[in-house]
């Protein structure tokens, strides 16, 4: 039960431990904000998230918008495709870390989220297929050599998404998951993840994970509570990013629940992550000092440097 618990210390704690390294846009032209004596009027567009040791997320547009996200030094790319004005599809093949331990698996990830609206426009259901590979070590492969990358296992997953119908704010997001038998989902296992705010910025979120026997959602055997306070007033760098691509990015691995106040319009200086499951709850404190631009875009926090570039 304190397996989630553990893995999103680990992630908090790899990616913050890192200083921030100054680059170049993929023209060679230097990024915007990069120092305290530079600045940007006029739109601007959210680029690169990078630390010391690795690019965390390259964003590329097509226009005003966000086409694809390139999220880690092995290219990891997210295809973003739109109907009109909303996200309709995200397309994901590449590498990630599900287990927590601060590195990338090295066994492959693809999969696919498609996104429907109810009448009021506002985003309903996502739905994705996900399939795993494994890498063949079997002799004659080496590390040199490795062997190709095969399917081992493909899962179906529903998220119920609820917005408020008083503030349009996220409300929920009920999750049901399982491996796919002969092409229909087996869904096992459950989340329910609520969202409580003060002002416009998420104050607090609670995911309850559970089983499914039967058909029957069981009693949740995880129980976690993130909160964030001390926000600063000035402009969080994922407002330039869709609510949609926020929220699919949420998703990606159980441990990036963390990571809720990217869907706030300001940053929190201080969060806590709360095992609820012991009969004395387990909180562990993460705080950090943000630097801004000149046009108060906070440009560095939590050992993430965040870059701009004008559109």
């Amino acid at each position: 039960m304190k397996r989630l618990f553990y893995f999103i210390l680990l992630l908090v704690g790899v990616s913050s431990v890192h200083s921030c390294k100054e680059v170049m846009d993929e023209n060679g032209d230097p990024l915007v904000d990069i120092n305290g004596n530079s600045g940007l009027n006029g739109p601007r567009a959210l680029y690169r998230e990078i630390t010391d040791s690795d690019t965390l997320a390259t964003y590329y547009y097509n226009g005003l918008q966000l086409s694809k996200v390139v999220t880690d030094s092995m290219n990891s790319t997210a295809d973003i495709a739109w109907s009109g004005d909303k996200i309709s599809r995200v397309d994901f093949r590449g590498f990630l870390d599900l287990d927590g331990n601060g590195w990338l698996d090295k066994d492959s990830i693809t999969y696919t989220q498609q996104f429907t609206y109810g009448s009021t426009g506002r985003l309903e259901t996502i739905s994705e297929s996900r399939s795993f590979f494994k890498r063949s070590v079997t002799a004659p492969y080496t590390v040199a050599a490795p062997g190709p990358q095969t399917l081992y296992q493909k899962t179906k997953t529903i998220y119920g998404i609820k917005f408020s119908a008083a503030t349009a704010k996220l409300d929920s997001i009920n999750m049901r998951t399982g491996p796919e038998v002969s092409g229909a989902p087996s869904y096992n296992k459950y989340s329910k993840t609520k969202y409580e705010y003060v002002g416009d910025n998420v104050s607090k979120v609670t995911k309850f994970t559970g089983n499914i026997t039967g058909g029957v959602m069981g009693a949740a055997n995880e129980k976690l509570s993130f909160e964030y306070s001390n926000y600063d007033d000035k402009i969080n760098p994922f407002t330039l990013l869709p609510q949609v691509y926020k929220i699919s990015r949420l998703l990606t691995t159980n441990g990036n629940v963390v990571k809720s106040w990217i869907l706030s319009p300001n940053s929190p200086t201080r969060y806590s992550i709360t095992n609820l499951t012991p009969a004395i709850p387990t909180s562990v404190f993460f705080s950090t000092n943000y630097n801004y631009d000149p046009q108060t875009y906070m440009r560095k926090g939590y050992g993430v440097n965040y870059i701009y570039k004008p559109l």
